[in-house]
């Protein structure tokens, strides 16, 4: 990082810091749109966000104003109860943002899947009012909640996404989205932040993509090549055979610890996977283990069944890494790294396929020569019998 990078870094950090104290020291003295005043009100942990409330405990209702700063008609944004856990499944939604007609909309969603698309429908509690306002680049949503006792002290998240037309799409799940979640009491004022679990879970994901992207993106597609261009060397083999399964092994090993932290991912919190992601990735691992299998029923060279097992072993070996190389970059875009990961990964790709267009070329050459050097040395009626095809008939994965 340069130094003025690190001065913008140092610059926005005071600012955040600045603006968190004002918010927190002047939250009644805050003016909204609906000139009312709120007697308590928290800064959120990120996404610029603050919430602002009058509790009033003779009936158990909430008057509040979520507000969120630094946003644009191309955004929508919401606030959340949850009490079943601290993911977006689950929660009892308040959502905002501007039609293309100009106009600003404001609503109840309940999310109920791991894809939610935030449509409009009744939550667990009554919401007898709810509207919202974009000031400049300032969205507030003011809503009156009727809620029961178990909800006055619960878990609240909130979000923003892009639009896609008049509809939410899919906000990021990365960075602050990734842990735009906490708690807060309703009756005392209090509120905590629990940006510690959301890093955790972003490291659990950060785990979970470099184990995959190197077991199954690389080390798998590595292991294909050695079986499928070493053993035409002469000097290879037997070599090229231990080092195919140990590659294949090594990759299967690592894919299995990346796919359970996937599973685990999944089931702490089913909104930042795709079911796309995770279906690919569950076909991959019995596809996989389909494969380790196969080598204990892997028949002798002289088998009447070896055939059918190689074609078998080819179309399994090149669809595992098909379906692997797809899904990492489905991984990468739904982990939204740096470019330079993105780069990293394409770039091994390139080369790695670079090499095998290489191989191949030299592979086949040697392959046709020792054909056509076998046909001079063998009577015309022998031509053949005892020739060797290109030796990629075996443990093409």
């Amino acid at each position: 990082m340069d130094r003025v990078s690190k001065s913008a870094l140092f610059c926005s950090v005071l600012v955040a810091l600045f603006w968190t104290s004002y918010a927190q020291q002047n939250c009644s003295s805050l003016t909204f749109n609906n000139n009312k005043q709120y007697t308590t009100c928290s800064n959120l942990a990120v996404l610029s966000s603050s919430i602002h409330w009058n509790y009033h405990a003779s009936n158990n209702t909430v008057d509040l104003a979520f507000r969120k700063t630094g946003t644009s008609s191309s955004q929508w944004v919401a606030w959340a109860l949850n009490p079943s856990g601290k993911s977006m499944v689950g929660s009892q939604c308040l959502v905002a943002y501007q039609n293309s007609s100009g106009a600003i909309h404001a609503y109840t969603s309940p999310i109920d899947s791991g894809n939610p698309t935030l449509q409009q429908g009744d939550l667990s509690f009554r919401v007898p009012s709810i509207s919202a306002t974009l000031s400049g680049t300032e969205m507030t949503i003011y809503a009156t909640l009727e809620l029961t006792s178990d909800l006055l002290s619960t878990n609240q998240i909130w979000q923003e996404g892009p639009m896609n037309g008049n509809s939410p799409g899919r906000h990021p799940m990365t960075g602050e989205n990734a842990i735009s979640v906490g708690t807060i009491d309703f009756s005392t004022g209090e509120t905590t932040a629990t940006s510690g679990g959301g890093n955790s879970r972003l490291r659990k994901r950060n785990t979970h993509g470099v184990l995959n992207a190197v077991s199954w993106g690389i080390l798998m597609p590595i292991g294909a090549m050695m079986a499928r261009y070493l053993k035409v060397f002469k000097f290879a083999n037997p070599a090229w055979f231990y080092i195919h399964v140990t590659c294949q092994c090594s990759a299967y090993i690592i894919g299995v610890a990346g796919w359970a932290t996937g599973i685990k991912l999944g089931n702490d919190n089913p909104v930042t996977l795709s079911d796309i992601h995770r279906n690919v990735g569950i076909a991959l691992f019995a596809l996989g283990t389909l494969q380790v299998f196969a080598l204990l029923l892997r028949p002798k060279p002289d088998h009447k069944y070896r055939f059918y097992w190689n074609i078998y072993h080819h179309i399994t070996g090149y669809t595992v890494i098909g379906l692997s190389i797809y899904n990492v970059l489905k991984g990468l875009s739904i982990l939204d790294p740096k470019d330079d990961w993105w780069w990293a990964y394409v770039g091994t790709l390139i080369g790695l396929g670079s090499l095998s267009a290489l191989l191949e070329a030299v592979t086949w050459f040697i392959v046709i020569k020792r054909k056509k050097e076998s046909r001079e040395k063998l009577p015309h009626s022998m031509n053949g019998a005892n020739g060797h095809g290109h030796g990629h008939g075996d443990g093409a994965l």
